[in-house]
């Protein structure tokens, strides 16, 4: 038999038969991951561990604590549910995979009331399915063979956004007697899913948790966070309103020719919330001084300060924005890492001290000189820029560490006002494949950055996982102590950013560390019917990602 020469990360080269498994050849290399591998890339390409490799090739691999291996490890999670869904609750009851919300993913059933007791039984029958350790098949159907299917067993989700896609063949994978649809690929076996937590939230609602990049070692209790669960709550209940829960629903305004429609929604659903959060700011102006904005990149802060600002002022209130920014360190201060590159992320960066102090001082009624850092010399300059309030005058102070307390330490909290945003979208593929928050966020950044700051596709995928590590590190723990959410995801924006980024992203190479991420959004992105972006108004959020923005 014909021999093929398997490169393992240029470590080790082993011989293997041609047309072995990739599931093979990952058990020859398992010992080298604490946790079961998941899926392989082969040739930069990635691959499921049911190929067949049949010529020589370079191999890696990945297991739940990587980014990769953990999007998968979530998906096959997802479907054990809805197989355990099916067995247990019968073919009346309908689960549909919601918002992602404290490393755990918002759950509710249709068609059959459950409880807490019903919610024990369904994480017993994940168990059992774990245990059983099926082989999860994939099958390749033609686009309206599988519409077919998915008619007959009344999942009209999966028909309406199988409608969209061009492709002629589509996967469907198996777990037993269950078919399902999903964009991304999933593990080899239900046994290489070994921990998996379901809590009851409400009535027919729960939460599914699992490990993730950050704690891959085991499943962390979910921990509710009111307010950012009403926020997600409130926004799915509005899409729900208007007609919108899945790409289909979008789709079909799109194909109708409805989305400028659409857009003058979103956007006053946005405004309102700016309007209602400058109506409490006004309330209580005797009080607050400071109003603090933080969220995570891409959050669309630039544009809410701004606004907010505009809200605040049309009441008569005289607002002054102070960057945080110009109080960093002079670089020859800032700390070092342990790799040796600038702390520049952490609040260590920040002059706290002489922060506080003009803090102090404004509120005294005291005129101080502004500094302006200078990012090219790498140090605070002053060139005669001064500020004194007046009574009654807000500041307004957006950045990474707004929410953390340190910040502002010398300033009474009862004298703050904490705004957290995010973009919390409630759009969902279908009822089974939900949309990653972060994603929504990566592609707009993936367009503001090759616009605004010359980057690459590349270059921002290649950032982004150190970005991520920041916003877990200093932006979501200080979420609940926020006085309020701003949501400014759009449901329409996916159709708008899939005109800009799918280009950008075209253009990673086959060769590109980045390449399997930037396909996975390629393929993400197709479940979307492009926007044009002619009626979006110049002061939405997303003008600040896409270009045309009225703030400067």
């Amino acid at each position: 038999m014909r021999t093929i020469k398997v490169n393992y990360r240029d470590i080790e080269t082993i011989e293997f038969n041609s047309g072995v498994t990739l599931k093979q050849i990952a058990d020859k290399f398992q010992n080298r991951y604490n946790f079961p591998v998941l899926v392989g890339m082969v040739d930069n390409n990635i691959t499921e561990l049911n190929e067949n490799i049949t010529r020589s090739c370079k191999v890696d691999f990945f297991d739940r604590s990587s980014g990769l291996g953990n999007g998968i490890y979530g998906r096959t999670t997802q479907f054990m549910l809805i197989v355990a869904v099916k067995k247990l609750l019968g073919s009346e009851a309908e689960i549909i995979i919601d918002y992602s919300i404290d490393k755990g993913y918002y759950c509710e059933i249709k068609g059959v009331d459950i409880d807490k007791s019903t919610v024990k039984k369904l994480e017993q029958k994940m168990k059992e399915i774990y245990e059983q350790n099926y082989i999860i098949n994939k099958v390749s159907v033609s686009r309206f063979d599988a519409i077919k299917y998915f008619k007959q067993k009344k999942q009209m989700d999966k028909v309406k956004v199988l409608k969209y896609i061009s492709n002629s063949y589509i996967n469907l994978y198996r777990i037993d007697d269950i078919y399902d649809y999903f964009y991304g690929e999933l593990a080899y076996s239900t046994g290489q899913i070994d921990d998996f937590k379901l809590t009851y939230v409400k009535n027919n609602a729960f939460v599914l948790s699992y490990p993730d990049t950050y704690n891959p070692e085991c499943t962390l209790d979910y921990v509710h966070h009111s307010m950012l669960f009403d926020a997600f709550n409130s926004y799915a209940k509005w899409g729900d309103k208007i007609g919108i829960r899945n790409a289909s629903d979008l789709n079909e305004i799109v194909s109708n020719g409805k989305y400028n429609e659409l857009i003058r929604l979103c956007e006053t659903y946005y405004n309102n919330q700016l309007a209602s959060i400058a109506e409490n700011i006004y309330q209580n102006r005797k009080n607050i001084k400071l109003v603090l904005i933080a969220g995570p990149s891409s959050a669309g802060k630039t544009t809410t300060s701004k606004k907010l600002e505009t809200y605040l002022e049309s009441k008569g209130i005289t607002t002054h924005q102070i960057s945080i920014d110009d109080y960093f360190f002079d670089r020859s201060k800032t700390p070092v890492l342990e790799n040796g590159e600038l702390d520049t992320e952490s609040l260590n960066a920040v002059d706290v001290t002489l922060f506080n102090k003009h803090l102090t001082k404004l509120f005294d009624g005291e005129k101080i000189e502004l500094p302006e850092y200078n990012f090219v010399l790498g140090k605070r300059e002053y060139r005669g820029k001064t500020l004194q309030l007046k009574e009654n005058d807000i500041i307004i102070i957006e950045g990474l560490h707004a929410l953390n307390e340190e910040l502002t330490i010398s300033i009474e909290r009862c004298h703050k006002f904490k705004i957290y945003i995010n973009a919390l979208t409630q759009l969902n593929i279908d009822n089974h494949n939900r949309i990653h928050t972060s994603d929504t966020r990566k592609l707009r950044r993936i367009v503001r950055d090759n616009k605004y700051r010359n980057r690459s596709a590349s270059e921002t995928l290649n950032m982004w996982k150190t970005i991520r590590e920041g916003e877990e590190k200093y932006i979501f723990p200080y979420q609940d102590d926020a006085d309020t959410i701003i949501n400014s995801a759009l449901i329409y924006e996916l159709g708008i950013l899939k005109t800009y980024a799918e280009p950008l992203l075209f253009s990673v190479s086959e060769t590109d560390p980045m390449y399997s991420e930037a396909l996975r959004l390629i393929n993400f992105l197709r479940n979307f019917l492009p926007i044009p972006s002619d009626y979006i108004p110049q002061d939405s959020v997303l003008r600040e990602f896409i270009g045309g923005s009225c703030f400067k």
